[in-house]
Formats: C-alpha cells, sequence, structure tokens
C-alpha cells in the first residue's frame, strides 16, 4: 500500500462507526444527529455540538476514489451529510452557539469544529440550502465576537479559519476586521520557542492542529508574517516526532498523542522538513503505532484530518534526512530532549521529570513518575509526580535533575447531586455567564496543583553509553500508602484528547509495593533503574 493510501485505510475504518452514531432516518425527530447517547440511549438531555462535526468526515469519504471506498460518490451519504448539518441548525441556540458537555455552556470549541466541517462539507456536496447558509452566518458572528476562558490556540485558529472559509462562500468581507484582530491573537501567543499554548504550555500534539488550521489559512491567504509563525512551528514539531513513528504523549503539557498531518501536506509544498513529518509518522502508522480515537466525542478529528492528508497529497518527495543529534531544549516549554547516537530522551522537566526513552528507533520504557495510592479516612486518594509545576531542576551535560513534591490528582467525578446542581444553575443564571461556568469546572478539572507531603527526587545520569535513573521519595509516614508503582501512563489531567490507547502503553509499571512494606516510618524509598 502506498504511504498516501495509508492515510485514507485509516480513516475509512472510522466511517462505519461514525454512521452508527447518526441517526439515518429521516422520519425521525433527532435525523441527522450524530450524538448516539443522545437519541438512540437517551440517557442524556441535551445533543453534544460537537458531534454534528462528523459530517465533515463523510464528505470526504463521499469523494475519495479508492477502489475498496464502498462510500464513494454514495447517494445516501450526500442525503446524510445535509441532514447533519440541518441538525447543527436545529440544535443551536438563537444566537447561533452550540453546547458540548453541559446545557446552555455555548462551547466555542464545538460551535468551531462543527462550523468548519459544515462550511467545507456544504462546499464540497455542492448544497443549495439558505436556511443552513444563514445558519452559518449566525454562528460565524458568534464566534466573531465570543471570547472563552482558557488559552486553547488551536479553537482559535479554527475561528480563523472558519472566519476565512465563509467569507469566501458567502463572497463577503463581513467577518474581515474580526478575522484579523483573532489571526493577531494566535500569533500572539506563538511562543519564541515556536509553540503555540494549549492551557499551561506546549503540548505538540494540539500544535499540529494549529498548524493545520494555519496553513489553510495560509494558501486561501498567502501572507508573509503569517508564513514565517507556521515555519517556525513545522521546524519546532520535526522535533518531536519519535524515532519509531509515534508523536507526543504523556510528557506533553496537555498528555496527547494527536497527530494531524494535514498542514504538513499543504506546507510541505515550500518547505520540505514538513514533509519528513508526515513520513516518519507513516512509518510508525504502517507499524500499527497510531493511537486509537474512536470514541463517541472525538473519532472525526483525526478521520477528517486524515482523509484531507490523503486528497493533497504531495507525490514528490525529499528522502528522510537523519534524526538529529544532541540537546534541544524548550525552557520555555519546560521540555528537553537529548538525543545520543541511537538514544533519544524525551524529558517534562515541568511535570516531575515524565519521560519516554527509545534506542535503535524503539519505545525502551515510558515512565510517567511515581503514582501513590494514600488512603485518607474514607477516601482514598492519588498522590502523582505528573502534575505541571515549577520544580527544582539542575542540567548539566550528562545529568538531569529535578525535584519537588507530589500533587494530588484531579479526580473530580459527577454524581447525581452535583448534576442536578449544574442543570439548575445552567437552567437558571448560569446560562448567562456560561464562560465563567467553563472557567470553574477548568480550574476543578484541568489547572492547578494541590501539593502533598510526599517529596521527591530524580536523577537520569547518563554513563556507560545508557540513562541511569535514581528515584527517591520521602514521607513523614508511610503508614497512609496502600499502593505505589511508576507506570507508562498514570495521566490524570482532564483533557479530552487524551488517556487515548496507544500500543506504547502495554508496557508493564514498575510495583513498589515490595519496597514500601520493607521501609520503616522515617525512611526513604529508593529505586534505581538502566536503560
Amino acid at each position: 500500500m502506498s504511504k498516501r493510501n495509508l492515510f485514507a485505510k485509516e480513516a475509512l475504518a472510522q466511517i462505519p462507526k461514525i454512521l452508527t452514531l447518526l441517526d439515518r432516518n429521516p422520519h425521525s425527530p433527532t435525523y441527522g444527529c450524530f450524538d448516539r447517547t443522545f437519541w438512540q440511549y437517551k440517557v442524556i438531555d441535551f445533543p453534544a455540538g460537537m458531534s454534528q462535526e462528523f459530517v465533515y468526515p463523510l464528505a470526504l469519504a463521499y469523494h475519495c476514489s479508492l477502489p475498496d471506498n464502498i462510500f464513494y460518490q454514495q447517494p445516501s451519504l450526500k442525503e446524510w451529510v445535509e441532514a447533519g448539518i440541518m441538525y447543527a441548525v436545529k440544535s443551536s441556540h438563537p444566537n447561533g452557539s452550540c453546547d458540548d458537555y453541559f446545557p446552555y455552556e455555548r462551547a466555542a470549541g464545538a460551535a468551531a469544529f462543527s462550523l468548519l466541517a459544515c462550511i467545507e462539507s456544504y462546499t464540497m456536496m455542492d448544497l443549495e440550502n439558505p436556511v443552513a447558509l444563514e445558519f452559518f452566518g449566525r454562528r460565524a458572528d458568534w464566534l466573531a465576537g465570543h471570547q472563552e476562558s482558557g488559552r486553547l490556540t488551536n479553537h482559535q485558529a479554527l475561528i480563523v479559519l472558519c472566519l476565512e472559509l465563509l467569507g469566501n462562500l458567502l463572497k463577503t468581507d463581513r467577518w474581515e476586521t474580526k478575522k484579523q484582530e483573532r489571526l493577531e491573537q494566535v500569533l500572539s501567543w506563538q511562543n519564541s520557542e515556536g509553540w503555540f499554548i494549549e492551557y499551561e504550555g506546549c503540548d505538540p500534539g494540539y500544535h499540529t492542529l494549529t498548524i493545520s488550521c494555519l496553513a489553510q489559512v495560509y494558501e486561501l491567504n498567502p501572507d508573509e508574517r503569517l508564513k514565517k509563525a507556521i515555519a517556525k512551528g513545522v521546524e519546532l514539531a520535526a522535533q518531536f516526532i519519535h524515532p519509531d513513528g509515534s508523536y507526543g504523549g504523556e510528557y506533553t503539557s496537555r498528555n496527547t498523542y494527536n497527530f494531524f498531518p494535514y498542514g504538513f501536506e499543504l506546507v510541505g509544498k515550500w518547505l520540505p522538513i514538513a514533509l519528513n513529518i508526515n513520513d516518519r509518522f507513516l512509518i510508525g502508522l504502517k507499524n500499527g503505532l497510531g493511537s486509537c480515537y474512536g470514541d463517541d466525542r472525538i473519532i472525526g478529528h483525526h478521520t477528517w484530518n486524515y482523509l484531507l492528508a490523503w486528497r493533497d497529497f504531495v507525490t514528490v518527495r525529499p528522502p528522510l534526512q537523519p534524526r538529529p543529534q544532541g540537546r534541544f531544549h524548550l525552557k520555555e516549554g519546560g521540555i528537553l530532549i537529548d538525543r545520543r547516537g541511537d538514544t533519544e530522551l524525551y524529558i517534562a522537566l515541568n511535570k516531575g521529570g515524565v519521560f519516554k526513552l527509545f534506542r535503535d528507533n524503539k519505545l525502551i520504557v515510558s515512565d510517567t513518575q511515581f503514582s501513590l495510592l494514600v488512603q485518607q479516612g474514607k477516601k482514598l486518594k492519588n498522590a502523582v509526580g505528573h502534575l505541571v509545576d515549577r520544580y527544582q531542576v539542575e542540567l548539566d551535560t550528562n545529568k538531569i535533575t529535578i525535584a519537588g513534591n507530589l500533587g494530588w490528582a484531579k479526580q473530580k467525578q459527577m454524581n447525581s447531586f452535583n448534576l442536578i446542581v449544574l442543570r439548575l444553575v445552567m437552567q437558571s443564571f448560569g446560562r448567562f455567564f456560561p464562560n465563567l461556568i467553563r472557567s470553574i469546572l477548568q480550574k476543578i478539572l484541568i489547572t492547578g496543583k494541590e501539593v502533598t507531603p510526599y517529596q521527591f527526587f530524580r536523577c537520569l545520569h547518563w554513563q556507560g553509553e545508557q540513562w541511569q535513573v535514581e528515584d527517591r521519595l520521602t514521607a513523614e509516614s508511610w503508614s497512609e500508602v496502600v499502593s505505589a508503582d511508576i507506570g507508562c501512563d498514570r495521566t490524570s489531567i482532564y483533557v479530552v484528547m487524551s488517556r487515548t490507547f496507544q500500543p506504547g502503553q502495554l508496557q508493564p509499571g514498575v510495583d513498589l509495593r515490595d519496597l514500601l512494606r520493607n521501609l520503616n516510618c522515617d525512611q526513604q524509598l529508593t529505586l534505581k533503574r538502566k536503560f
């Protein structure tokens, strides 16, 4: 199978599930809804607006002319795409916004993703529907004037792209000023190191989505300043493609394995290193190292992006460049990459020393720091070492040391009482302050760190052509610690696209219970390993 067709194969494999999520019955009141938990299971009281994004992969599958694509130019797909667009109209608020996780949320991300999907699908399918066009305008007006809580550059880039595409579709400059203002915001959120901020720092996965959006904007409206920003972002992304072709992981700010290839195909027309990134990723994809994004809410993102990469695949490609050597340090991003011969270390200095280590193009170890189960009264709490913080870090040529306190994992779950309160709040005054509610939930579920009494010290020392790792953990008492280990995926920060399965997570953890049993109250837990 050609490299190009691998993108299509992976994406087309998701279309049957996407169609299963769709209410395809034209006599149903929810015809066109992609939120199966709403229309089929009836276990929630509103449909997630993000789900209507799934019209986009259907429209692309309709146009994907591969011999084994059973969806190619099927009339039913055209009907279902239009039904999906019209359900986006039906399920939106009067101002064009939509909800994603709770009623009256008016979620910018869901609105932007689904608007992009609707605009592009409408165009590809040559639809003529004035109701849909009027809706696109209302949603664009809302997005153009709305600022969400939290700094998620990928959302802002999506909004810029939506305004650009809709202006072209409707042949109007109605959003030109707002589009330029939002683009300025995106460019101002690019760190001098090249990465675009996502909540608390650098996430290479969402970075590729931002590049994908900006590359499309540049194709439609070339601008030298935008080109420089994209080039800087692509050069940074090249550092994060692992030697086995995998990308991202738990050492990044949002713990994602996201990889959106489409932007690199577009940029590859004028910056060859971008095609190298995709070619290395395709090696990993061919070897089964892609991450699974097949759940009901997020299956669409990568599906449409892969199909776009297939559609606009650059046929003449440069040879793969040799792997870089030496150290690459993002001081503000909090990530260090150390390459020595056939050994590559990716370590998060701002997340307690979470790391991935590769040798001979294979993953040797994925380490997400200490994780303790602690009994406090009737509650079991989780103390972890992977939370974002300002740790004590020392870097020498052959040694990396990181010290600090473990933090309490955010493990808040919704219960009946919480859900009732949230519904009452949103059905009353909360509907007028959705950004405030969203900001509160972000602080509860995502950002910030509550310190525990457990202190860690981690030292990675390069000796004898290998990394030697020494971990120490100190506590006033071990009596409350029920269990402890160091695993490959002990992440806890709530991010929609994190905690997906990736084959590297098959690695067994390091069980520390035997070490704990042999400790006196005031003794230090010490673990030494060589890789």
